[in-house]
């Protein structure tokens, strides 16, 4: 049975008990290895820890609800992406959590970054980043983000409409200049989780079609273009992707349009990206590929492309964002309220209510995500019992956790951690009720060092001009 909610049922109360895939743990206290950042672990005492501080420890001093974020951690999965993808550009997709700490460290290890607005860029100025490998993407970029690209002299400008390219290229004439492109296509394929799909994804904002020949179009215009340099072709086909067919399918199309320009022109392209997308581990439910998994794969399946249409292996790039990010930083809540609630044939659940909500975390609102927690700051010897954590904030939706095993002795006062929650949590807050959006803090070698300070009501109210 579902209550409908005005904003629709993913909103409403659901009466049922856990979904087939969670397990009653064996030991409520355990951590499941994938889930969490590399230098997490439960201690002796029973304290959840990472980055050699305990969690409660941190807490303490910077409070709560916080974003904990792992260096070493993060700083690895970009390592381990630009290894495994030795010879291809890695940007980092900023948008799935930036600030200038990250920028740096991700440049640091040897990626580029993405960015998608004004804001974006500025801050991987700000952090230092070489503007010849950070990427421009977007839908509909103003002319004043246009001007800063141009401006920064950055590596690339990934076009997404005629008017863009109109607006391009009055501004490089303007300036006597050039700007590097790569013109976004969409194949027709989306892929999501384990499965792809072939059918109906022309109905979107993003790219030029492949199939009406917009995008064939847009290549050639860009070609002939005497302020613009064409790259490329840039494709992306989805998020939290586990597996490659999707790839597979999407690099068919996009390279047979890449050879279909070298016959048009005589000229092979020199570049294409293959997007990003790559999944992580949000329950145990998910099994994300490691680098250099992915990276074998799309290697054979580039190559494989090439070979049959005669062309040569254009220079390569990807886009990690969420699978560098997402799994390095938890968000630390303290439980205000436990409160039991029969929901069906008389299974109870705990509804353990936090001092956050959807304003530091939207996506369980807004897509059904699902995300696992543990009690971080003691361990428990009470049986395990189905909960919920929910937020503060006035909506039947507002749920962080839709599913999970605490002990039944959680009680307000506790420490709830939820992992893989680097990834547009603190990117897509909000001030909904008005309420702070909390810090991001890293922690390594035992050390705290604020990157995103806590926003306080003087924040809040110094925007409302009365």
């Amino acid at each position: 049975m579902t209550h409908m909610h005005v904003a629709g049922s993913i909103h409403a109360d659901a009466a049922a008990g856990a979904p087939h895939w969670l397990r009653v743990p064996q030991e409520v206290n355990a951590l499941v290895p994938q889930l969490w950042s590399r230098t997490t672990r439960r201690a002796e005492d029973g304290r959840l820890e990472v980055g050699g501080i305990a969690v409660a420890d941190a807490v303490a001093e910077v409070g709560t609800p916080v974003y904990l974020l792992d260096e070493v951690d993060l700083r690895a999965r970009a390592k381990e992406f630009a290894e495994a993808f030795d010879g291809w550009r890695v940007y980092y997709a900023g948008k799935s959590f930036l600030c200038t700490a990250v920028a740096r460290w991700v440049a640091e290890e040897g990626l580029g970054v993405d960015v998608c607005s004004g804001g974006e860029l500025a801050v991987a100025l700000r952090a230092g980043v070489d503007p010849a490998v950070i990427g421009l993407h977007g839908n509909n970029k103003s002319t004043a983000e246009l001007e800063a690209a141009l401006d920064a002299g950055i590596g690339r400008i990934i076009v997404d409409s005629g008017h863009e390219i109109d607006r391009l290229e009055r501004l490089t004439r303007e300036r006597g200049t050039t700007a590097r492109v790569m013109v976004r296509v969409t194949t027709g394929i989306e892929a999501h989780t384990h499965e792809y799909i072939a059918t109906a994804h022309e109905d979107q904002k993003f790219g030029f079609s492949i199939a009406s020949g917009h995008a064939m179009a847009a290549l050639l215009r860009c070609h002939e273009s005497d302020t613009l340099e064409l790259l490329g072709i840039h494709s992306h086909i989805g998020s939290q992707i586990f597996d490659t067919h999707g790839f597979e399918m999407a690099a068919r199309r996009i390279l047979g349009l890449h050879a279909d320009v070298r016959d048009a022109t005589g000229v092979e392209m020199p570049e294409m990206d293959l997007g990003g997308g790559f999944g992580i581990a949000y329950t145990t439910l998910d099994t994300p590929s490691t680098p250099a998994e992915l990276a074998g794969s799309l290697r054979r399946i580039v190559e494989h492309e090439c070979r049959a249409l005669d062309v040569a292996v254009p220079a390569l790039s990807i886009e990690p964002g969420r699978a560098i990010s997402g799994p390095s930083t938890m968000a630390v809540y303290e439980v205000g309220t436990v409160k039991p609630v029969v929901v069906d044939q008389g299974v109870e659940r705990l509804y353990v209510a936090v001092d956050g909500g959807m304003s530091d975390n939207i996506r369980p609102a807004l897509y059904a995500a699902e995300y696992s927690a543990t009690v971080a700051n003691r361990a428990s010897d009470a049986d395990p019992r189905l909960g919920r954590v929910v937020g503060k904030h006035c909506e039947g939706g507002d749920i962080l956790v839709r599913d999970e095993f605490f002990p039944a002795d959680i009680a307000p006062g506790d420490l709830v951690a939820v992992p893989a929650s680097g990834a547009y949590s603190r990117s897509m807050a909000s001030n909904y009720n008005h309420v702070p959006r909390p810090p991001v803090v890293s922690v390594r070698d035992g050390q705290l060092r604020t990157l995103v300070r806590r926003e306080t009501l003087d924040d809040i109210l110094a925007l409302d001009a009365g």
